[in-house]
């Protein structure tokens, strides 16, 4: 199976007060998350992680210990503060082919792929889920949007059925 998520920020303690996120602190957000990854997905199966992972902070896990934490397959696509972690991405864009549809994996909205039907992205947090850019449907996978937790492509091709079907798209 094949799941799509991005804006953890592992270990980032001020994202809890930034994005309003339900956490006492750092670490009940780093157990909250990692554990609703494992509770979904298998060792077998393959996440796309698009964009911001984990915080670089002196008392910090690496983002190597963190990934080793989570089961399934993980691609990382780069987020602007995996710069500072220890990730080392070189993906900073990432197209697949899937269930007939063309997508594109991007972190920032700004550099989705507008020539492609589906841009999967992350960096908005909480901001919007599902936003129509000219033909191209920009759809939000981080964590803030989705329970703290991984979606299926399933998942999102629910989502943004719902979303026709009762005109908001």
């Amino acid at each position: 199976m094949y799941f799509f998520t991005s804006d953890l920020h592992l270990s980032h303690d001020k994202i809890r007060i930034y994005c309003q996120r339900p956490f006492r602190n750092v670490e009940q957000m780093n157990t909250t998350i990692i554990n609703n990854w494992n509770e979904r997905v298998r060792d077998n199966d393959t996440v796309f992680h698009i964009g911001d992972f984990c915080f670089k902070t002196p008392n910090s896990e690496n983002s190597f210990l963190l990934t080793r934490r989570l089961k399934g397959n993980k691609i990382f696509i780069a987020g602007n503060h995996d710069k500072n972690n220890s990730l080392n991405t070189k993906i900073s864009r990432l197209y697949l082919y899937m269930a007939g549809k063309d997508i594109c994996c991007v972190h920032k909205p700004i550099h989705a792929d507008l020539n492609v039907p589906l841009n999967l992205v992350g960096h908005v947090h909480e901001k919007w889920m599902v936003k129509v850019i000219e033909n191209s449907i920009l759809f939000n996978v981080g964590v803030d949007q989705h329970n703290f937790r991984p979606i299926t492509y399933n998942e999102i091709e629910r989502i943004i059925s719902k979303m026709r079907h009762s005109g908001l798209l």
